[in-house]
């Protein structure tokens, strides 16, 4: 950017979240811009495994259970449609991307864990979800049952970004420095807008909204692996130990070794995730190994919506835990509408400034600890 802006709707972050944002936004009429303070997916949204679906560990037996089953239906109902969303606007805008259809697997090992996968199951079939409860996974050790939501689906995102942000005006190498009502301070110049977006991964304003209280952040990480048959399915275990799986042509991309930030200080997660692939795949080859760091909300659920009642022209889009693909897909359809006047039935779930005593309490404790 060079020199000052005035814009109806400034989205700040240029990753998944603030691309797809900017671009609906048009669609409904709304003068958008993305100001990215590096280039366009050099954050998180690199880091993806990239996988869309709806299916976020163990989750709708516990909607249903603290925030009522109309509720879970809701939040099923947004994530299935960010599936077709990104369906829609690949076809639209003839984008290759390596998207293809894929049912997605929760699974255990322990014989103990099973009978929660199988609620589980029940739960996201209550709400309207294709899952099932199987025995039948084309992993390479045996399992103690697995649930199946099919109609999903993976990408290739940073190929798909790409071909988005090529239909919206985004300002790289502009760092918003301070934001005061509805005047963005940047490096470059000031951009007044009537709409501002949060969409950074991470809030970098405290106050108000005091996100750094309602969430923590965890790092996860992934290797790369050739010479390994590849998997139809995208797989997810549960429990402290488990693993996550996904092929991308012919690599596979094996992850895990999750845990909250700052509490790896022995260091040894990729030698863990090392061994793991050496048991299951003698000849894999390791090509490449990252990490991946998400923001975890205190009740499992984005905030998506006002970033504070204090300031009415602010959204944000963050806490998307390890979800960070259709969380963006929700986030955009659900934003663009509250911008463009709309109303949207997924608001109430997303909100930020929802109150989830049963849900929140005892993690608000811990991260105000």
């Amino acid at each position: 950017m060079s020199g000052d802006l005035h814009v109806q709707a400034a989205v700040l972050g240029g990753g998944m979240a603030g691309i797809l944002t900017a671009y609906r936004l048009q669609e409904q009429g709304v003068d958008a811009v993305v100001l990215e303070a590096s280039t366009v997916a050099s954050g998180q949204t690199g880091g993806t495994t990239a996988k869309i679906t709806s299916q976020h560990n163990l989750i709708y037996a516990r909607l249903i259970r603290e925030f009522g089953p109309e509720k879970a239906r809701l939040y099923a109902q947004a994530n299935q449609q960010a599936i077709e969303e990104y369906s829609r606007v690949i076809e639209h805008l003839g984008i290759e991307c390596r998207f293809e259809r894929r049912p997605a697997y929760l699974y255990a090992t322990l014989a103990e864990d099973a009978p929660k996968l199988k609620q589980e199951a029940q739960a996201a079939r209550s709400l309207g979800i294709d899952a099932e409860f199987t025995a039948e996974t084309e992993l390479p050790f045996p399992v103690a049952g697995a649930v199946r939501f099919d109609g999903q689906a993976q990408f290739h995102p940073l190929a798909f970004l790409r071909a988005v942000a090529g239909k919206v005006r985004v300002f790289e190498h502009t760092a918003a420095v301070k934001v005061e009502g509805n005047r963005i301070l940047t490096d470059r110049g000031t951009v007044t807008a009537e709409k501002i977006v949060f969409a950074t991964h991470f809030p970098f304003l405290n106050v108000p909204g005091y996100y750094f209280a309602r969430m923590h952040q965890e790092r996860s990480y992934v290797l790369a692996l050739t010479g390994v048959s590849p998997l139809h399915g995208m797989y997810l275990g549960i429990g402290e130990n488990g693993l996550s799986f996904r092929s991308c042509g012919e690599t596979l991309l094996l992850g895990g070794g999750g845990h909250r930030t700052g509490e790896n200080r022995t260091g040894g997660k990729y030698a863990s995730l090392r061994e793991r692939a050496a048991e299951f795949f003698p000849n894999g080859v390791e090509t490449v190994h990252w990490s991946a760091q998400d923001c975890m909300p205190l009740d499992g659920v984005p905030y998506i919506g006002k970033f504070a009642a204090s300031t009415p022209d602010w959204y944000v889009a963050t806490g998307f835990g390890k979800w960070g693909m259709t969380s963006s897909m929700v986030a955009s359809m659900l934003l663009s509408d509250l911008i463009a006047g709309k109303s949207n039935p997924w608001a109430e779930v997303f909100s930020p400034e929802r109150f989830t005593p049963s849900a929140s309490v005892k993690n608000f404790l811990t991260e105000g600890a």
